[in-house]
């Protein structure tokens, strides 16, 4: 099917063994109303018949579709699809992520728009939301409600991420060194040159890779990476690549092989630049307490959209300064490196 004139929005999607989860996907970018977009799946080399779908799905598509293909890796995926992209808008989105407003995308591009004539510097993503029958569990609540703060390490790859293909260049695109968490240095970035607006819409995506791998030890997997990378260590955690599956082979997550070379690299620093490393480390730790007050406000029903609720606003005033210090760090440190002992214990 032919398409005249250039789309509004480009939706890139990187996929790889995901057959079973692009015709719901395509099916629901189908049902989107009133917007020109085009849909370009990043293919990673897949050896399941997703290539076949996705080409099928194209020739009948209600919007413009191209199929690409490249090496495997997420950050290079969308890197290669966004290279691809004809619409001044990007639009980088999970394969099993779903919308129920058929006006979701319309409304974001409109928002995004509006935020664009005042600063070309900004981007937009989706409250969140995980796809469970019936009411979700505490922590994915807790982790969709965290999701619409705009603070930092709250802004992941399930929400969807909008911008302009200039702001997009300007970052400097999609890290693909990692397996993993493109999504949340990207995020980063946008926060530290630009601004993160809130759409609207919200957007429905599944919990399959936490329950595959288990909620606890991919969340502290996540939290390792991001104190090494706002440490500038990433360096120190090589086997990563190794260690990480796909989402098509994805078992329960062990963190043995992960923390075990960590460890053993961490031993190879001098003395002095190891415990500064602790201690930047603890105040990494101690500049997220934060989200323990708001998990309360999440159990007691006080956050909202966008805000927390009295238990965070409690620490923002009061808490949170109190331990803004040096014994506030390395408390936060030692914490942190009996955590770590005893999680390699536990892991053995």
């Amino acid at each position: 099917m032919s398409f005249e004139g250039s789309p509004e929005l480009s939706v890139v999607v990187p996929v790889y063994n995901e057959e079973g989860n692009l015709l719901p996907f395509l099916g629901a970018m189908a049902r989107q109303r009133e917007l020109h977009l085009e849909v370009i799946i990043s293919d990673g080399g897949s050896s399941d018949g997703g290539i076949g779908v996705a080409r099928g799905f194209a020739k009948d598509a209600p919007f413009a579709m191209t199929v690409i293909e490249g090496a495997k890796g997420r950050g290079a995926q969308l890197n290669l699809g966004a290279d691809a992209a004809r619409a001044p808008l990007l639009l980088f989105l999970h394969v099993d992520s779903r919308f129920d407003d058929p006006l979701a995308l319309r409304k974001a591009v409109d928002a995004l728009e509006k935020a664009r004539r005042a600063d070309s510097r900004v981007a937009g993503r989706f409250s969140l939301c995980f796809d469970f029958e019936g009411a979700a569990p505490l922590p994915y609540r807790f982790y969709g409600a965290k999701a619409t703060l705009d603070r930092p390490g709250c802004t992941h790859g399930d929400q969807g991420f909008m911008m302009g293909s200039d702001f997009f260049n300007e970052l400097g695109t999609f890290q693909s060194v990692l397996p993993l968490m493109e999504d949340t240095f990207l995020a980063e970035r946008v926060r530290e040159k630009g601004s993160w607006i809130l759409f609207p819409a919200r957007i429905a995506t599944s919990p399959r890779r936490f329950l595959m791998e288990g909620l606890l030890p991919r969340q502290s997997l996540n939290a390792i990476l991001m104190n090494l990378a706002t440490l500038g260590h990433l360096s120190l955690i090589q086997s990563l690549r190794q260690s990480y599956r796909s989402q098509d082979a994805a078992k329960r997550l062990e963190l043995r092989p992960i923390l075990r070379p960590l460890k053993l690299n961490m031993a190879q620093l001098p003395r002095r630049e190891r415990w500064r490393l602790w201690y930047r480390t603890g105040s990494y730790v101690r500049s997220n307490a934060w989200q323990i007050a708001f998990f309360l406000d999440v159990v007691t029903g006080g956050a909202g959209d966008g805000k927390g609720g009295s238990f965070l606003s409690l620490h923002d005033r009061l808490l949170g300064r109190l331990i803004d210090n040096w014994a506030g760090n390395c408390a936060a440190a030692l914490f942190t490196w009996f955590w770590f002992q005893a999680t390699l214990r536990l892991c053995r």
